[in-house]
């Protein structure tokens, strides 16, 4: 994980949840009272589909998740605020940085479900709810690619300072997550390391459904 996100800013997990824990999810999204708040993309030019952030408490599988990851991540998230000289230290496990992000009026939960259909897409953007900010997040694919929808591919831009920003579109098959940079990571230059931004996005969906699950680890304001 370390050695992808050092060298490209994203890492990709095959099968990290199976079609029940898929269709599980899938399924509640319909179920108000699992969320705090329903987008609809178009509204606010974010692109078309509509998302909806979870509210606490969390379901198992995505508090799980949450957590380990964080657990796994915060390492290099340390050394990537090392090497860019924010002065950020992230502490060891997701109960403390979340008792750090409510210390600073950081308090909704920020895991959501989204769901585009045919003609839906994602601006590229980046998921900045407050001053404070982990550095990398997690997506992941919900809908079969082969027999739930056509187009809708995860993209991946990166603009690291003087150049042309450079495009990256991810496969992902259903159940495969990707982890990558929220916003910015340290790329080593000539004498130093520099930053290079990272936005994502979704393409058109041709046709059908797709749905993912979106795993962030710092809290909204």
């Amino acid at each position: 994980m370390e050695q992808d996100l050092d060298g490209r800013g994203y890492v990709c997990i095959k099968n990290l949840l199976d079609d029940d824990q898929c269709r599980t999810l899938i399924s509640g999204f319909d179920t108000g009272t699992l969320y705090r708040r329903h987008i609809i993309m178009q509204r606010h030019g974010y692109g078309q589909g509509e998302y909806k952030y979870f509210d606490y408490p969390l379901p198992d599988i995505i508090a799980g998740l949450r957590e380990e990851f964080y657990t796994a991540l915060a390492p290099l998230a340390n050394r990537w605020s090392d090497q860019l000289r924010t002065g950020i230290a992230y502490p060891k496990t997701l109960a403390e940085y979340t008792r750090v992000c409510r210390a600073a009026g950081q308090i909704k939960p920020t895991p959501l479900i989204l769901k585009y259909e045919t003609g839906d897409y994602n601006r590229l953007h980046q998921d900045l709810y407050g001053s404070l900010m982990f550095p990398m997040q997690m997506t992941i694919l919900l809908s079969d690619p082969d027999t739930d929808f056509v187009g809708g591919e995860f993209i991946l831009t990166e603009q690291r300072p003087r150049q042309q920003s450079r495009a990256t579109v991810i496969p992902l098959r259903k159940g495969d997550a990707v982890i990558f940079a929220v916003n910015e990571r340290p790329v080593m230059g000539k004498s130093r390391f520099i930053r290079t931004r990272m936005r994502h996005g979704v393409s058109d969906v041709r046709r059908g459904h797709r749905f993912t699950l979106g795993v962030i680890f710092h809290d909204a304001a």
